[in-house]
C-alpha cells in the first residue's frame, strides 16, 4: 500500500469503527521520523487528521481564534464525562471532585513547563487576567502598562481599576511590523516610570497574531521593578513554549481555544511567591495568602469540563507540540505569501516567520472590515471575523488543524476577485 492510500486509510478508520484515538496513533508513528516542517506540508497527513472532525458544510471556517471545537474523539470522552458525573451526581462532588480537579492542574502545569503550586483552572483567560488585574493592592496614582491591541475584556478591567483606585493606565500602540525586538521592548520601556505597579502584554495579539518577545519585555520590565502579567488567550497549545521560560510574574490562557477543551476552562499562573500579591476574586476557605488555592474559589462548575482536559492533552501531544506549530505557521504563510504582494491587499500580521504563527489578519484598501466579513460569508461561503480598530482593519484568519490548502486557495482567490 502506498503513503497516499495509507493515510487515506487511516482517515477511514473511525467510520470502519476503529477509534479515531488508535487510527492518530497509527498514523503519527508511521510518521514519527518525519522533521515537522516536512510534515507540515503533507496534506495527505492532514487529510487523515481531518477525518477526525464533524465539519459544517456551510462554509470554510477560517475562525476557530474564539473556539476551536472538538475533534469527535474528545467530544465522545466530554460526553462519557457528563453521563459519569451525572450518574454519580452529589457522590461525585463530594468525594474526588477536587482531587481530579488537582490531577488535571498538576498534567497542565507539566504541559506548561510550571511548577504544579504555581497553577489553577479557571474558566477562561478573562477571569484569570481579570482576577490578577483587580486583586492587586492599588493605591491613587499607581500606574499600569499596556496595549491598546490587548484584548478589550483587560483594557475594560484596567478601565474599572481607574475608576475604583485612581489608578493611571499608561496605554502603548504596538506596531503591525515592528523592525526589531528592540522596538517593541523600547516602546514597554518608554512607558514605564518609578509609579508603574504592573504590566500587561500579549503573548500572541489576538487580532493579527503578532507574537511578542515577552522573555525580553520580562526581563526590562523585571530590571525595573514592575511585575508583568501576560494574556497567552493564543498562544497556549499554539506555540510550542515553557511558560517557566518567559520569566512572567502571571500568566493566563483559555483551553477552548488551541487545546480544543469543552467550553469552560482556562488556566491562571502565578509564579511561585506571588500568590500572596493578589486578593482573590471570591473569598476562598484557604487561609494561606501563598497558597495559588485561595485566588481559585469559583463555586459549583462544570466539573466534567475538567475531567476532559486530560484527553485533550493526549490528544495535543499525540499530534505533537511541533508538528502542530509547524502546520499552523505553514497555514498562515501558505495564504498570505499569495497576496501580500497585491495591491488593494493589506496584511496585518508580520511576515517575519519568528512574530507569527497560525493566525492572520488581511483587509482589502478601501473596503470597511465588517464588509469584508459579511461579503466573504454571503458570497465565497468563508466565515471570518471583522476587526476595525486599535491600528487594524481587516478579517482576522484562524485556520486549524483540519484546514485544507484547497479552502485557503478558495480563500485567496476570493481575496483576489475583491481587487
Amino acid at each position: 500500500m502506498d503513503k497516499r492510500s495509507f493515510l487515506k486509510n487511516l482517515g477511514m478508520l473511525p467510520v470502519a469503527g476503529v477509534p479515531l484515538w488508535q487510527s492518530l496513533e497509527l498514523l503519527v508513528k508511521e510518521n514519527d521520523h518525519r522533521p515537522a516542517a516536512e510534515l507540515a506540508k503533507d496534506e495527505d497527513f492532514w487529510e487523515a487528521i481531518r477525518g477526525g472532525y464533524k465539519l459544517k458544510p456551510d462554509y470554510i471556517n477560517l475562525e476557530n481564534g474564539y473556539y476551536c471545537f472538538l475533534p469527535q474523539e474528545i467530544l465522545e470522552r466530554q460526553i462519557a464525562h457528563i453521563r459519569e458525573v451525572n450518574y454519580q451526581g452529589s457522590y461525585y462532588m463530594r468525594t474526588v471532585q477536587w482531587d481530579n480537579k488537582k490531577k488535571m492542574a498538576a498534567k497542565l502545569a507539566e504541559l506548561a513547563g510550571c511548577l504544579s503550586e504555581e497553577l489553577v483552572i479557571t474558566r477562561n483567560t478573562t477571569e484569570s487576567l481579570d482576577l490578577v488585574i483587580g486583586g492587586q493592592n492599588w493605591k491613587a496614582g499607581d500606574e499600569a502598562v499596556m496595549a491598546e491591541q490587548d484584548y478589550g475584556s483587560m483594557l475594560n478591567m484596567f478601565k474599572l481599576m481607574e475608576k475604583k483606585h485612581g489608578i493611571i493606565n499608561k496605554i502603548v500602540s504596538v506596531p503591525n511590523h515592528p523592525t526589531s525586538d528592540d522596538e517593541i521592548v523600547n516602546l514597554y520601556a518608554n512607558a514605564i516610570t518609578t509609579k508603574t505597579k504592573l504590566l500587561m502584554v500579549c503573548h500572541m495579539i489576538n487580532i493579527t497574531g503578532q507574537v511578542l518577545p515577552v522573555r525580553k519585555i520580562c526581563d526590562m520590565a523585571h530590571s525595573k521593578g514592575v511585575e508583568v502579567l501576560v494574556d497567552g488567550a493564543h498562544a497556549f497549545a499554539h506555540l510550542n513554549f515553557s511558560i517557566g521560560d518567559l520569566n512572567c510574574d502571571y500568566y493566563g490562557a483559555s483551553l477552548h481555544k488551541w487545546l480544543s477543551v469543552p467550553l469552560g476552562a482556562g488556566i491562571l499562573y502565578v509564579k511561585k511567591g506571588n500568590a500572596s500579591h493578589v486578593w482573590p476574586l471570591l473569598a476562598s476557605g484557604v487561609t494561606d495568602e501563598n497558597d495559588i488555592a485561595h485566588l481559585n474559589q469559583i463555586g459549583t462548575h462544570p466539573v466534567h469540563t475538567d475531567l476532559t482536559i486530560a484527553d485533550a492533552i493526549d490528544f495535543y501531544l499525540k499530534i505533537g507540540r511541533e508538528r502542530k506549530e509547524s502546520r499552523l505557521r505553514y497555514l498562515q504563510t501558505y495564504w498570505t505569501s499569495k497576496v501580500r504582494t497585491l495591491p488593494h491587499i493589506e496584511v496585518n500580521t508580520p511576515a517575519d516567520p519568528t512574530r507569527h504563527c497560525g493566525i492572520g489578519n488581511v483587509g482589502v484598501k478601501g473596503m470597511k472590515p465588517q464588509d469584508l466579513a459579511d461579503t466573504l460569508l454571503k458570497k465565497y461561503k468563508i466565515y471570518t471575523v471583522a476587526i476595525d480598530g486599535a491600528g487594524v482593519q481587516g478579517c482576522r484568519i484562524t485556520p486549524n488543524l483540519y484546514t485544507t490548502t484547497q479552502e485557503l486557495d478558495a480563500f485567496v482567490a476570493a481575496l483576489k476577485d475583491l481587487g
